[in-house]
């Protein structure tokens, strides 16, 4: 099969091991023993993707506490009256405030991707926090003796050292997600955040070669966390021309849930650089139904009327479960919808010969 197809990044942890993290956190589990049961589940979760067929798979995020707060875990110099992102049914994530630099990551990507290369007999791709979500750390009011600009600076080095640690460890590519993207416009409909957002993930995107950057994509969705979005009703006409500006060679798209799917393909085909690739989505993974083969094989050949199938692949909407504490979605639903995805998509190359 020529048609690339993907996964976003996490799978749902399963109920052992989500008591596992829950005991190290509460101090009753050596960090030792933490370590084990993560590689334990990593191995697993990549020989069920193998087993569904995925040519590319991913670590599942087992050893995450959540998608984007991965290199804060354990940092010193954090309030918790941080960014509130609210969900459409109600619920609430919020981030943490830095009170303190410099800003150091606690934890850099490339050891999940050791861990998982370790275990993987297909390429392995690594999903990073994009550098503008972590700029959502730095309070309203400023730190005394640190300034933003210091903080910004800080900030792109550290990003650039996750992203370029999984390049040099073979990483197949180093997602960036990016759901804050869409999510600015919501918070700030002049767009003036995510032109923002975009500068900065530009100033360290710019510190790749055309050849390392090729191997660098960037993912976007209206957030996915226990069956509910942040910002699906943010019209996707207004960011997909500023996501494009992004100087990465892959990006993947949520289209599955998009209620008008061909209204957004068509931007896609209107602004899509010429150098890139776009993966778009064909599973909705809020949903609970597992998709079909055939209804995948449709989605992508309904995308294939509006994009040439040489720059088209597919992937999830978002990942299963982005937080670590997401249990809506179950392991066998994941595992089941990466096999339509996989099934699809094949169907699909072959009628469009590719």
């Amino acid at each position: 099969m020529s048609l690339p197809t993907e996964p976003i990044g996490s799978i749902p942890r399963s109920a052992e091991l989500l008591a596992t993290l829950s005991a190290h956190e509460q101090g009753r589990l050596a960090s030792k023993d933490l370590a084990g049961a993560v590689d334990q589940a990593v191995a697993e979760t990549i020989q069920r993707l193998q087993a569904a067929g995925s040519p590319v798979v991913t670590d599942g995020e087992q050893g995450k506490p959540s998608f984007a707060t991965y290199p804060i875990a354990g940092l010193k110099g954090l309030s918790p009256d941080g960014v509130v992102i609210p969900f459409a049914d109600g619920h609430v994530r919020q981030l943490p405030s830095l009170t303190a630099g410099p800003f150091r990551y606690q934890q850099h990507a490339d050891g999940y991707l050791k861990a998982a290369l370790a275990h993987a007999g297909v390429p392995v791709k690594q999903a990073v926090i994009a550098p503008s979500a972590l700029s959502l750390l730095y309070p309203a009011e400023g730190i005394g003796g640190y300034s933003r600009e210091e903080f910004l600076a800080d900030l792109a080095d550290e990003a650039e050292a996750d992203i370029r640690g999984c390049l040099d460890a073979g990483a197949h590519k180093v997602q960036l997600d990016f759901t804050e993207g869409r999510l600015s416009l919501k918070l700030d409909p002049s767009g003036g955040v995510l032109a923002d957002f975009i500068a900065l993930n530009n100033r360290v995107l710019d510190r790749f070669t055309p050849a390392e950057r090729a191997r660098i994509g960037v993912h976007t969705c209206p957030g996915g966390d226990q069956d509910s979005t942040h910002s699906l009703d943010v019209d996707y006409a207004g960011l997909l021309p500023q996501l494009f500006q992004l100087n990465v060679g892959s990006f993947y798209v949520q289209l599955a849930s998009e209620p008008d799917p061909d209204r957004v393909l068509a931007v896609i085909a209107d602004q899509l650089p010429a150098s890139a690739q776009v993966f778009v989505g064909v599973i909705d993974p809020i949903d609970p139904r597992v998709e079909t083969p055939e209804e995948v094989r449709d989605r992508v050949l309904n995308a294939a009327r509006h994009l040439p199938a040489d720059r088209l692949g597919t992937c999830d909407d978002c990942g299963f479960s982005p937080f670590a504490d997401d249990t809506s979605t179950s392991r066998e639903t994941a595992f089941a919808k990466v096999r339509a995805r996989v099934e699809g998509t094949a169907l699909a190359a072959e009628l469009l010969g590719v």
